[in-house]
């Protein structure tokens, strides 16, 4: 780009930040360039001065000044799996929610939701699967860890995808998890905070309590039901998405999550107990990009049904274990 453009906002870039929407289109464009490009009144909104944090409407034009040969290599393309007919209605079979912006579906434990180091099998090079009669490619907004099963949002354009990613900044959807974790819990019901910090080295990511160089992490717990004093099957509501917060803050408290061989397997000593990570993303309410509230509920993974079975639970229980905690 040698010169000015004038570049109008697109239906599916409204209601986004300024400085997301130079991250969408100009990815190769540093922040703190184009902070200084607006300090300097050099990026525009219908020739008027705008902030990073200015919110663009369709149909506005944003002044996109000359900044050398940044923006001009094209996008990363996303990684495309090929996937059999089978495979694909399995997956669709999975969607648990879909109006015409938001997408939920039942993620399976061991599929992990982006590639990484050796992982080509992934869920964000299935969603050509997913797109059913929309016009885009839905998008991810948030992850869930590979071993964890449960609700996950897609956004199904660029626009529901950006406010449902805000929401979650924001810490305004509600997230319940369910767990089986050794011991029972005292109190039944408390808050945990821990910051939690990310160790080094290659042997995979794994994180730890760190008072001094940890993030802020918080979570609500509740245990739901008992078994005697072996092992209970808790609620959890994660204030903060920190990697790993569920497990590592229940390990923390000396309760750790069944089948969780990274902070803290424990033998429960019982026949027949299903091999898995007992982890479920059981809940999400969010607010929808068309102001509508979403609420997705996703049931237990076989592994999970066969443990609440085993128990004498009620894995079809749709009471609120937050309902009487001070939050």
């Amino acid at each position: 780009m040698t010169g000015v453009q004038l570049i109008e906002v697109s239906g599916d870039d409204d209601d986004i930040r300024l400085d997301r929407w130079f991250r969408r289109h100009y990815p190769d464009l540093g922040h703190g360039r184009l902070e200084k490009l607006i300090r300097k009144g050099q990026v525009r909104i219908d020739g008027a001065r705008a902030k990073a944090s200015t919110r663009l409407v369709a149909g506005q034009q944003v002044r996109v000044p000359p900044f050398g040969e940044l923006g001009k290599r094209p996008k990363k393309k996303p990684a495309r799996l090929s996937l059999s007919k089978q495979e694909e209605a399995d997956l669709r079979a999975r969607v648990i929610y879909r109006d015409d912006d938001v997408l939920a579906i039942n993620k399976p434990a061991g599929l992990a939701v982006q590639g990484g180091s050796g992982t080509t099998k992934h869920l964000d090079a299935m969603l050509d699967a997913l797109t059913f009669e929309a016009k885009e490619r839905p998008r991810l907004v948030h992850r869930l860890d590979k071993d964890t099963s449960g609700v996950l949002l897609l956004g199904r354009n660029a626009s529901a995808a950006a406010k449902l990613a805000e929401a979650f900044r924001r810490k305004t959807t509600r997230k319940v998890y369910w767990a089986m974790v050794a011991g029972v819990p005292r109190p039944h019901e408390g808050k945990i905070d821990a910051k939690l910090a990310k160790l080094p080295g290659k042997g995979g990511e794994r994180v730890q309590v760190d008072a001094k160089a940890g993030k802020p992490a918080t979570t609500y717990y509740a245990v739901v039901e008992a078994a005697a004093q072996r092992c209970a099957w808790v609620g959890l509501m994660p204030v903060t998405g920190r990697t790993h917060q569920l497990r590592v803050h229940m390990a923390a408290i000396g309760h750790p999550i069944v089948g969780d061989g990274k902070y803290g397997d424990v033998e429960l000593d019982l026949p027949g107990l299903p091999d898995g990570l007992h982890l479920h993303a059981r809940e999400i309410t969010i607010a929808g990009p068309n102001k509508r509230i979403v609420q997705a509920v996703a049931p237990l993974p076989d592994h999970m049904a066969e443990t609440w079975k085993l128990f004498g639970f009620n894995a079809n229980n749709d009471g609120d274990p937050f309902a009487e905690l001070e939050i």
